[in-house]
């Protein structure tokens, strides 16, 4: 298989490496600055054994693909660029299967009007993405842990044979009829992204306090809709101890994806199909759900104005959520 990465920042950016590393074919799709850089010096990607730098080819886009029958593409953009991404692809691909290597639980959908495999990916892999050809993936001994199978929902050669690539490269990647069992499980752990763009690590309160409560309406909503989700005991019991954050002496402490959205002054933020998921099953179902509009109104309008990441004081989070 060749696999066709299509966002490489943090994700994208950690799988791609690790799967070129390993001795798999990939072709990384990037722009600008840092399709720039990723030509001129590879990718550097930093682990806690090293710094690698790994020669992955790169293309800006589309019309630069040249495909192959064996082409896997992992679709690792955040879901507000998810259409735009589709769209661009969809014509080129054929029948290629589209793996969503994506936070939230909107993708897959999205996907399945343009591709007729598609593969849902539960993404647990701390990774990130600040300077142009460079990625950090500060898990180890394994770099993270990445559920698949079909959508809807099934499992086949396919996913088999991506996972053992994904198993040879550092990964847990287990195969599963449900995938999207796995991915709202994540979505709810998500619920706290905003939290920590917007005012930092939530490792007291109030923080810890609107964290619960948005998760606690997540758990509501998700239970008044019949979806099923994974328990944090089922998660944790599978990760074990394999996968530890190694974070190397002297470097930036980094918040998560949207903390480093903001960080990187990208205008947009993927608190809409987070927090934005939450507020819309809520709606569908009667559930008050007033935590996670809070949050996903305050961090769309943070993005846009362009603050920088903690810029929100701790207790006045807590009061615009009605938590404090």
């Amino acid at each position: 298989m060749r696999y066709l990465i299509i966002g490489a920042g943090a994700v994208g950016g950690a799988i791609g490496g690790r799967l070129f590393e390993s001795g798999h074919d990939v072709v990384l799709v990037a722009r600008g600055a840092h399709a720039a850089a990723l030509r001129e010096h590879g990718l550097r990607l930093h682990t806690p054994e090293a710094v690698l730098t790994l020669p992955v080819p790169v293309i800006e886009g589309p019309d630069a693909y040249r495909p192959r029958p064996d082409d896997v593409l992992v679709l690792a953009v955040k879901t507000q660029d998810s259409v735009a991404a589709l769209d661009a692809w969809a014509p080129v691909a054929g029948g290629a299967p589209l793996v969503c290597a994506q936070n939230g639980v909107a993708n897959e959908r999205l996907a399945l009007r343009r591709f007729p495999h598609v593969y849902g990916m539960c993404v647990w892999l701390p990774s990130q993405f600040l300077r142009a050809g460079e990625v950090t993936a500060p898990c180890a001994p394994l770099t993270g842990m990445l559920h698949l199978g079909r959508y809807p929902g099934g499992a086949d050669d396919t996913a088999r044979q991506i996972s053992a690539d994904l198993t040879a490269s550092r990964f847990l990647s287990p195969v599963v009829p449900d995938v999207m069992r796995w991915k709202y499980a994540k979505l709810l752990a998500n619920l706290a992204n905003a939290v920590e763009a917007l005012s930092g690590p939530p490792a007291a309160p109030p923080l810890t306090e609107v964290v619960a409560a948005a998760r606690a309406e997540g758990v509501a909503v998700l239970d008044a809709a019949g979806l099923a989700y994974a328990s944090e005991e089922e998660q944790a019991r599978l990760r074990g101890d394999r996968m530890r954050i190694r974070q190397a002496d002297g470097e930036e402490r980094v918040g998560g994806s949207s903390w480093q959205s903001l960080r990187r002054g990208t205008g947009s933020i993927e608190a809409d199909y987070l927090n934005g998921e939450i507020v819309l099953l809520g709606r569908r179902f009667g559930v008050p759900v007033p935590v996670n509009e809070a949050l996903q109104r305050l961090a769309v309008e943070c993005a846009r104005a362009g603050r920088p990441p903690g810029s929100l004081p701790p207790a006045e989070l807590a009061a615009r959520t009605g938590v404090a």
